[in-house]
């Protein structure tokens, strides 16, 4: 999101600054541990607000991640539904109706002449009302499937569902996908429903940059389908600022595709592919339920690399426990080391968040598993972050931790 100039005044005796944003703006109001934000889009619709040190995002499905910190402990957050998403959106309603109020009745200051799209912006805020959001959040199960993850540095992307659910779905620490059939859409389908991402985003688009090929595995898609694909999305979002695509897929299926297929890839926009290796330790693999084995991304990468993409190369950290914890690590430090990597590539650590729901909590409580406590998880990524060999620091890509409870889309 670009940054314009800001508005800064007082009123009620606080000071504020408005910015405007690219597609949207965003109002402070007050200073240091007692400000206030209010993030929304050009078309009203909300985006984040931070009241009282709490951090509340809302996702486009009407639903609320609200994030704090309770002093010497880890963050916390929540997931609220969305009757307790609304509650807040008519408390920071509340707040930027009495100073509209204000406004318009000459009670606020300003430093310098505020911009003549202002007030026009914040009464578009004011009309996304409670109906409005839901009607809003109705709309966008109608435009998309469920958008189970993406990687932290695309959440600002706009996803295209050129593939629904996952082609194999039989990993037992992943729930994202399950009761949802896998297909893959004809390139009359991807352009229709791009279409109806455009325009259900609306005015908003612009605070979003690039595309992310959803959902789970949409790379496995054949050539031909896919390249026409990609061609159909390029057509619905031909700005520059949506040029470069991302999207995920396994190791064992991006076996299946040759350099010169991700270079046609490439040639099309593609930029980054994210690969859930989660272990380079064949056994804990198999115990996950992850089809392949951990050669195949050894493969799959140096030809993605000779046809000029990067890579985001995901790690489960303390999946298998403490049986298998020695082997992650070993072999997952070895298969990184093999893996051409470079300074344009990603290295991301995810936790294992375990949910009572999840086949992974079963089979691990069948085998006796004993799971490694959060700082046994960090000492996992810190041994194979030391393990990594590089020819110069300079080379080395870029690492990252990857929390999946707060992903919002």
């Amino acid at each position: 999101m670009s940054l314009l100039p800001s508005v800064e005044g007082q009123w009620q005796g606080r000071v504020f600054r408005w910015r405007p944003l690219e597609g949207g703006w965003t109002w402070s109001l007050g200073l240091y541990d007692q400000v206030e934000v209010y993030t929304y889009e050009a078309s009203g619709r909300p985006w984040t607000f931070i009241f009282d040190r709490v951090i509340y995002r809302r996702a486009l499905n009407g639903t609320m991640l609200v994030k704090w910190r309770v002093p010497g402990q880890p963050r916390q957050r929540r997931r609220l539904s969305q009757d307790e998403a609304l509650a807040v959106e008519a408390r920071a309603r509340r707040q930027v109706a009495a100073f509209v109020q204000a406004l318009e009745a000459g009670q606020v200051t300003f430093r310098h002449a505020p911009p003549a799209d202002m007030l026009p912006r914040l009464r578009a805020a004011l009309a996304f009302d409670e109906a409005a959001s839901r009607g809003d959040a109705t709309r966008f199960h109608q435009v998309y499937r469920p958008i189970g993850i993406l990687p932290p540095d695309q959440y600002l992307a706009v996803v295209v569902q050129i593939t629904e659910g996952c082609s194999f779905n039989t990993c037992t620490f992943c729930t994202f996908y399950r009761g949802q059939a896998f297909r893959i859409k004809s390139p009359q389908q991807v352009e229709h429903h791009a279409r109806a991402v455009r325009d259900f985003l609306g005015p908003g688009l612009p605070m979003r940059r690039g595309v992310f090929l959803g959902a789970a595995n949409a790379l496995v898609a054949p050539m031909p389908r896919l390249l026409a694909g990609l061609e159909a999305v390029r057509r619905v979002f031909p700005e520059p600022r949506f040029g470069d695509m991302f999207a995920f897929l396994d190791a064992f299926s991006g076996e299946r595709k040759s350099p010169a297929d991700y270079a046609a890839l490439a040639a099309r926009g593609l930029r980054r592919v994210y690969i859930g290796l989660e272990s380079g330790h064949g056994p804990l693999l198999r115990f996950l339920r992850k089809p392949g084995e951990p050669e195949d991304a050894l493969v799959a990468v140096q030809a993605m690399k000779a046809a000029g993409l990067s890579v985001g190369i995901i790690i489960l950290l303390g999946a298998g426990g403490q049986r298998f914890a020695a082997g992650h690590v070993a072999d997952t430090i070895a298969l990184l080391n093999a893996l051409p990597l470079d300074r344009d590539d990603i290295l991301y650590f995810s936790e294992l968040v375990v949910t009572p729901n999840m086949p992974y909590a079963r089979d691990a409580a069948r085998e006796g598993l004993q799971p490694l406590r959060p700082d046994e998880q960090r000492a996992q990524m810190q041994a194979i972050v030391a393990g990594l060999r590089v020819a110069a620091p300079q080379a080395r890509p870029r690492i990252s931790r990857y929390d999946i409870r707060e992903f919002v889309y």
